[in-house]
C-alpha cells in the first residue's frame, strides 16, 4: 500500500509539472490533434516574464555579423592577399576600382606612347610624307591615349599603326600586351568571381522567426525550422548551431561570448539534411546539452543567443552556400509546437509557407530536463516495484525461502540426534 501511495505521489507530481496555461487562440491554426487534445485544468498560475532591457544581437536575422575589426595595426595583410580583399569589397567600390585600373592604365601607357613621339621629334612633323614615326597618325596626347587603348583592349582600327623604325616603341608594345593580359585577368576574373558568389542563393534560405522548447518522444528539445524556397536542391545540406553566452571560469577568468556546439544530430547523422520540403531541427536537452538545467523561470533570466548555420553546395554551380540566423532568449518560446506546413494534396504534397514561422502552445513541464529525467527515472522505479505481480512473486520465493530453511534446521536436528 506504501509503495502504491507513493507511486500515486509520484505521478500526481509529473501530473503538475506538465501543468502550464494556456490563452486562447484561433482554432483554424492549430493542428486537429491539438484540437482533438483536451487540455488539464489547473490552478497554477503562469510565471510572468520579466521585461528585459534589450541587448546587442551578435548576429542579426540575416546572416550578417555585428563584430568590427578595430585598432588593425597589419594592415599589409589586406593586399598581400588582394584579390580576396577586392572580391570582399562593397559593389560600389569594386566597380569604382574596376574602372580606375583600366583608366589608369591607358593614360600610362598613353603619356608613355606620346612622350616617344615627343622625344623622337614625330609631333613636329604631323603631315610630312618624308618622315617615319613611331606610330603612324599620331598628333597629341590625345591620340596616344586612343593608340593605347587600342593596344591594350586588341581593337585595332587600322588608323594609327606602329612602325618598324621604332625599336623602343616595339618594346613598349610588348610591355604593354603582357600587361594589359594580366590585368585583364586579374579583373576579369575578380568581377566573375564576385558575380558568381553563391550569397544570394542564402536569400531563399529560410529559418523561423522563433525557436521553441517543447516535449518530442518523452525528451524536453530545443527545436526551429528551415525551409528552402527554390525548386533546386541544396546538395549536401548540414546544420550545425552554436550557444553564445559569456561565463565565468572556475579560475575566475570572464570570457565573452562564448561559443558552445549545440548537437543537432551530430552523432545520428540527423544534422545531414534533405532539404526538399521544410524541416524542423530538434536538439535533445540531455546531459551533455548546456540548457540541462535551464528551466522555464530561469529562461526567463539568462542571457543568450543560439546561431544556427546550414551549409551545402548550390545544385546549378556546385559551390558551397552558408546561410545564416540566430535566436535571441527572448525569441526562444517555451510550451510551444510549431503549426504543420506540409499538406497531402492530388498527386502532389503543398507547403503553406504562410504558416511557416506559426505556433501553437501544448503542455510541456515547466522544470528543467534534469529534474524531468530525474522524476521520470523514480516514477518508473515506483511504479515497477508496486506491480501486484511483482509482489506476488518477491512473496512466494520468500515463503519458499523459509520453507528451505526450516528444511535445513530439521535436518539439522535429526544428524544431531
Amino acid at each position: 500500500m506504501d509503495s502504491q501511495a507513493m507511486a500515486g505521489d509520484s505521478r500526481n507530481s509529473m501530473n503538475q509539472d506538465m501543468e502550464i496555461g494556456t490563452t486562447p487562440r484561433d482554432p483554424r491554426k492549430i493542428p486537429k490533434q491539438a484540437r482533438d487534445y483536451v487540455p488539464i485544468t489547473t490552478d497554477r498560475t503562469r510565471l510572468l516574464t520579466e521585461t528585459k532591457k534589450p541587448r546587442q544581437r551578435y548576429m542579426e536575422k540575416s546572416g550578417k555579423c555585428n563584430v568590427h575589426h578595430g585598432n588593425v595595426q597589419e594592415t599589409y595583410r589586406y593586399l598581400s592577399d588582394l584579390f580576396t580583399t577586392l572580391v570582399d569589397l562593397k559593389w560600389r567600390f569594386n566597380l569604382l576600382v574596376f574602372t580606375m585600373v583600366y583608366t589608369i592604365t591607358w593614360l600610362f601607357f598613353g603619356f608613355i606612347w606620346w612622350l616617344i613621339a615627343y622625344i623622337r621629334g614625330d609631333l613636329d612633323h604631323v603631315g610630312d610624307k618624308n618622315w617615319v614615326p613611331c606610330v603612324e597618325n599620331l598628333s597629341g596626347f590625345v591620340s596616344a591615349f586612343l593608340f593605347s587603348i587600342e593596344t591594350e583592349t586588341t581593337i585595332g582600327y587600322g588608323f594609327r599603326v606602329i612602325t618598324e623604325k621604332c625599336p623602343e616603341g616595339i618594346i613598349l608594345l610588348l610591355v604593354q600586351a603582357i600587361l594589359g593580359s594580366i590585368v585583364n585577368a586579374f579583373m576579369v576574373g575578380c568581377m566573375f568571381v564576385k558575380i558568381s558568389q553563391p550569397k544570394k542563393r542564402a536569400e531563399t534560405l529560410m529559418f523561423s522567426n522563433n525557436a521553441v522548447i517543447s516535449m518530442r518522444d518523452d525528451k524536453l528539445c530545443l527545436m526551429f525550422r528551415v525551409g528552402d524556397l527554390r525548386n533546386s536542391h541544396i546538395v549536401e545540406a548540414s546544420i550545425r548551431a552554436k550557444l553564445i553566452k559569456s561565463r565565468q571560469t572556475k579560475e575566475g577568468e570572464f570570457i565573452p561570448l562564448n561559443q558552445t556546439d549545440i548537437n543537432v544530430g551530430f552523432d545520428t547523422g540527423d544534422d545531414r539534411l534533405f532539404l526538399v520540403s521544410p524541416l524542423i531541427i530538434s536538439h535533445e536537452i540531455n546531459e551533455k546539452s548546456p540548457f540541462w538545467e535551464m528551466s522555464r523561470a530561469q529562461l526567463n533570466q539568462e542571457e543568450f543567443e543560439v546561431v544556427v548555420i546550414l551549409e551545402g553546395m548550390v545544385e546549378a554551380t556546385g559551390m558551397t552556400c552558408q546561410a545564416r540566423s540566430s535566436y535571441m532568449d527572448t525569441e526562444v518560446l517555451w510550451g510551444h509546437r510549431f503549426t504543420p506546413v506540409l499538406t497531402l494534396e492530388k498527386g502532389f504534397y503543398e507547403v503553406d509557407y504562410n504558416t511557416f514561422h506559426d505556433t501553437y502552445e501544448t503542455n510541456t513541464p515547466t522544470c528543467c530536463a534534469k529534474e524531468l529525467a530525474e522524476a521520470q527515472r523514480e516514477g518508473r522505479l515506483l511504479q515497477y516495484l508496486s506491480s501486484p505481480t511483482l509482489l506476488g512473486g518477491l512473496g512466494q520465493k520468500a515463503e519458499e525461502g523459509e520453507e528451505e530453511a526450516e528444511g535445513g534446521r530439521a535436518r539439522e536436528t535429526s544428524s544431531s540426534v
